[in-house]
């Protein structure tokens, strides 16, 4: 049985900005074989379309159908802090952590946004090593994102839409810029985050995140994330486990562990 569904498949690499390569990397075939795909000139299987599927992060059934999956959910905004008003979002993220992926990224934002090697991928590096290294020494989600292994680091599968949402409503504004030879797409905040969102271990491990990994370039932090065991132990293209946190090595683990446990 196959499929034919090339301009969805397009439409989804281009919205998350991978590269064919990374995605015929991930079908196990070369770029040619994945161009064809895109170009409707081949068909693909049963296990090239679970695999394409689960890269996206959506359902098989959706992904055949050429649906996004996204679930309608409804948060409540207080802009002006006197009354709220209720605002219909349609994101692939739960309800619980969609608010806090949002204030996490204008904090991340407010303080290192404006350095000049803090790009898109950067931000992806940080949000990962705050996810995880929250979770390894909590055992409780922070922003709860699911990461997917890529070749140039972990990619948080909900950046892309809840970014398009923060701009949608002014929240964020999109520069393109330059660093060093590489093109570089910027985010700028627009608006202060909430600090209330926040618990103080929140605050704290988010600050020691930043202040030990913002100043890294993106392929400094893409080498150092290769080097984490949640990242060593994922397959290519697939979601990266938080339970390897708990094997990581010294160098990367956040958590005083009793040897006695």
């Amino acid at each position: 049985m196959v499929f034919m569904i090339s301009k969805f498949i397009q439409s989804l690499r281009k919205k998350r900005q991978w590269t064919q390569d990374y995605l015929a990397q991930a079908l196990n075939m070369s770029r040619p074989t994945y161009m064809q795909i895109e170009q409707g000139e081949r068909d693909i299987t049963v296990t090239e379309a679970k695999t394409l599927a689960e890269l996206f992060g959506i359902s098989l059934t959706d992904f055949l159908d050429e649906k996004e999956n996204l679930t309608k959910i409804s948060v409540t905004k207080d802009d002006k802090g006197d009354g709220a008003e209720k605002q219909e979002i349609r994101i692939s993220i739960p309800q619980k952590n969609l608010k806090k992926f949002k204030e996490v990224l204008l904090y991340i934002l407010e303080k290192v946004g404006a350095k000049p090697n803090v790009g898109e991928t950067v931000l992806y590096k940080l949000l990962y090593f705050i996810d995880f290294d929250y979770y390894e020494k909590y055992e409780e989600q922070l922003i709860g994102a699911t990461y997917i292994k890529n070749h140039f680091g972990p990619t948080p599968c909900e950046f892309v839409k809840v970014m398009e949402e923060m701009k949608k409503n002014d929240e964020v504004e999109e520069i393109k810029s330059r660093y060093f030879k590489y093109d570089q797409k910027k985010y700028l905040p627009r608006k202060r985050p909430n600090l209330s969102m926040f618990s103080a271990r929140e605050k704290e491990l988010i600050d020691n995140v930043l202040t030990r990994l913002s100043d890294k370039s993106a392929n400094e932090l893409k080498d150092y994330s290769h080097d984490d065991v949640p990242w060593i132990t994922a397959k290519e293209g697939k979601k990266i486990d938080y339970e390897a946190v708990f094997y990581r090595t010294d160098a990367y683990s956040v958590r005083t562990y009793s040897d006695d446990l």
